[in-house]
């Protein structure tokens, strides 16, 4: 532990734009974590690497989501918002982890095996190896804590392993790793196929609403939104589509989904789609309007970028050097 409150790590991919699923799920939720935490929230452009980007994209994307961080509520005086590719005890601790991990675990981990697939022309090591520096990500600043979705358990628990493996073969060297256990986000599926969540790289542009919608095609969306012919709002899964908009009227709104069945008794799914995207429009105008704000303060968000880099440097080496020193590396002049 590094402060007085436990740690917390988290971090999202500077690739694509972010959804609304992405908001509800977990960036509004980690606002509320430090209150309770001692954050790091990262922009993990190195992870994004794994697969080609264009180099100003990237860039431009890891600004806007570290921008979109302070948009949506995280106090960068608060918490440490920084871009992993700025702390270079990442990729140190990376290479160590590497040496202590085995092929066969490796193996076993089924992103691997999917992405593989998705990207079959470009299988390379660092896309085998991305488990390790997921674990680098959240040993390197002793996290007590990780909020992960049911897609990264498996790399948390290959964190824990590394861990304990290492403090049994050098004594205490790293905080072990629990996953995040309290009021998750809400899940937030595909507006066109509610069987599978909302994804910013989805292919159909009706199947996601994003973070910089405007009001006009957020309605637009949700008129299109798949629904059934049930033709009543009901909270069963048998109505995938119904379920998960009031999943998202619930999180916009605060109301239970027993008081949205309620309040849409005898209505028709029209009247729902329109009042699910009204709300969705309430929630994310003042984040569009404080994001637009931030943009246009570049040197406000440079000062936060160097600050917050500054921040995890200081607290990653406190461990790095500790790791180093156990496994026998010389010790660096100051």
């Amino acid at each position: 532990m590094l402060g007085e409150n436990k740690v917390l790590f988290s971090g999202m991919q500077s690739t694509g734009n972010l959804t609304l699923g992405n908001y509800l799920g977990a960036l509004k939720n980690w606002v509320k974590l430090s209150d309770e935490y001692m954050c790091f929230y990262s922009v993990v452009d190195m992870h994004s690497i794994t697969v080609r980007q264009d180099p100003a994209d990237l860039r431009q994307r890891a600004r806007n989501l570290l921008t979109l961080y302070i948009a949506a509520g995280l106090d960068p005086e608060k918490n440490c918002l920084y871009y992993q590719s700025h702390v270079s005890g990442h990729a140190e601790l990376a290479w160590i982890l590497n040496c202590f991990t085995y092929m066969g675990e490796l193996n076993r981990m089924t992103q691997f095996k999917d992405k593989s697939s998705k990207h079959a022309d470009n299988i390379n090591a660092g896309l085998f190896t991305y488990p390790v520096l997921m674990a680098a990500d959240i040993l390197l600043y002793q996290s007590d804590v990780v909020p992960v979705g049911k897609d990264q358990l498996q790399h948390l628990e290959l964190a824990r392993d590394i861990a304990q493996r290492m403090n049994g073969i050098y004594g205490d060297i790293f905080t072990v790793p629990e996953p995040y256990i309290g009021k998750v986000g809400a899940k937030i599926m595909s507006l066109q196929d509610p069987a599978k969540k909302m994804s910013k790289s989805d292919e159909n542009p009706n199947a996601s609403i994003y973070l910089m919608d405007d009001p006009d095609t957020i309605m637009r969306k949700f008129k299109r939104a798949v629904t059934d012919s049930e033709g009543c709002v009901a909270y069963n899964d048998e109505q995938a589509g119904i379920h998960n908009l009031i999943d998202i009227y619930s999180a916009c709104t605060g109301k239970s989904a027993e008081e949205v069945v309620k309040e849409f008794d005898g209505k028709g799914y029209g009247d729902f789609k329109m009042a699910v995207g009204e709300s969705v429009v309430g929630v994310l105008k003042p984040l569009q309007d404080e994001y637009k704000r931030l943009q246009g303060d570049k040197a406000y968000i440079d000062k936060i970028i160097k600050e917050n880099a500054d921040k995890a440097q200081y607290y990653s080496n406190k461990t790095l050097r500790k790791v180093q020193k156990k496994i026998g590396f010389p010790v660096r002049p100051n």
